[in-house]
């Protein structure tokens, strides 16, 4: 039988990279009891930002919401790591939290996030509505314009 997220996927147009291995000291996910815990990623595309600078500056919205899609579709390659290569063990999307490098006159934060937000509903359905946090920050990671963490309950 497929896999149900991969079909998903699939039908999505969508393909999971190889997961980004860590680039300071820590551990890319986390798994306790029925937990995953996924450290921010950034949006790599082929290990190469696919957006840099900042919101209200030099990144236009829909390019920040490209970005934070690029970020969940990261997640979930480090996710499917965690979960042995079965994103059929996610029960739950619990929350997302992302960081949105911008100038300190942008307040669309939650816009930008949405593009994680909504890729997450479009793969799980109602078990990828999820809580959220939303912060804009002066400056991310080898400059990414975007960063997005996640939680998530797995069987």
């Amino acid at each position: 039988m497929a896999e149900l997220i991969e079909v998903k996927l699939a039908e999505l147009g969508i393909t999971l990279p190889r997961p980004a291995p860590p680039i300071a000291t820590y551990v890319p996910y986390v798994v306790t009891g029925d937990l995953v815990v996924i450290s921010g990623q950034l949006p790599l595309l082929d290990g190469k930002l696919l957006v840099t600078g900042k919101l209200g500056g030099t990144v236009a919205l829909e390019a920040g919401q490209q970005a934070a899609q690029r970020c969940f579709i990261n997640l979930l390659a480090q996710l499917k790591a965690a979960c042995g290569g079965d994103l059929d063990r996610v029960r739950k999307v619990v929350r997302l939290g992302g960081y949105i490098a911008c100038t300190p006159e942008f307040t669309r934060h939650a816009e930008v996030m949405n593009g994680a937000s909504d890729l997450a509903v479009a793969v799980f359905g109602e078990v990828g509505r999820h809580a959220r946090t939303t912060v804009g920050v002066p400056a991310l990671p080898l400059d990414a314009a975007v960063e997005v963490e996640g939680m998530f309950e797995i069987l």
